[in-house]
């Protein structure tokens, strides 16, 4: 499987994506709005679950590596959870590396994931989550159209410290303004 654009291609993990996983969850600076840093073995562990064969009812993580195709460098990581198949909603989620952010990569991923998700999935609902303190990850889902739905208070435990998430929801039926708001790129994403 793979989804790309002309900027950036999506493809599912694979062996190879083993270092860009590690490097990712141990860092602390990526990691400081989404869980706690993991340790390298930890990582390993996480890693070999997440590359394991995915299919909508396996109720894993659909796991993809973002790669600039100018370059073929790997940006990061995305991926979509379904968490609840009779109501069709899948949670996305997303981690780049910090030379990556506010590049646009984080917005392109997550539209076309989307996308994807809405068109061969036929989800009624996409959801997104992302710390109160994160504001590069709240504008980035703002302007892909998703809707704040919600703040869950001390939802996240983070450097020692609980911290509000914001809950953002994207339906099939909002996909239009999709569309028009990702095309109107400023590059702002983290």
């Amino acid at each position: 499987m793979e989804i790309s654009s002309q900027r950036i291609k999506l493809r599912l993990f694979d062996d190879s994506d083993l270092d860009l996983f590690i490097e990712l969850s141990v860092s602390t600076d990526i990691m400081a709005h989404v869980r706690e840093t993991m340790t390298v073995e930890e990582a390993k562990a996480a890693f070999e679950i997440r590359k394991q064969p995915w299919t909508i009812q396996s109720g894993g993580w659909l796991s993809l590596t973002i790669i600039e195709c100018a370059t073929d460098q790997k940006l990061g990581s995305i991926g979509l959870k379904i968490v609840d198949s009779n109501a069709k909603i899948a949670e996305v989620g997303f981690l780049l590396r910090t030379a990556a952010q506010g590049r646009g990569f984080a917005s392109e991923s997550l539209k076309l994931v989307c996308d994807y998700a809405f068109d061969s999935f036929k989800l009624n609902k996409i959801v997104g989550f992302c710390s109160a303190a994160n504001t590069a990850s709240a504008k980035l889902m703002e302007k892909l159209g998703f809707v704040r739905e919600g703040c869950l208070r001390q939802n996240t435990f983070i450097n020692n410290g609980y911290v509000d998430d914001y809950v953002y929801g994207l339906c099939l039926s909002d996909k239009s303004g999709l569309s028009d708001k990702s095309s109107q790129s400023d590059n702002s994403d983290k």
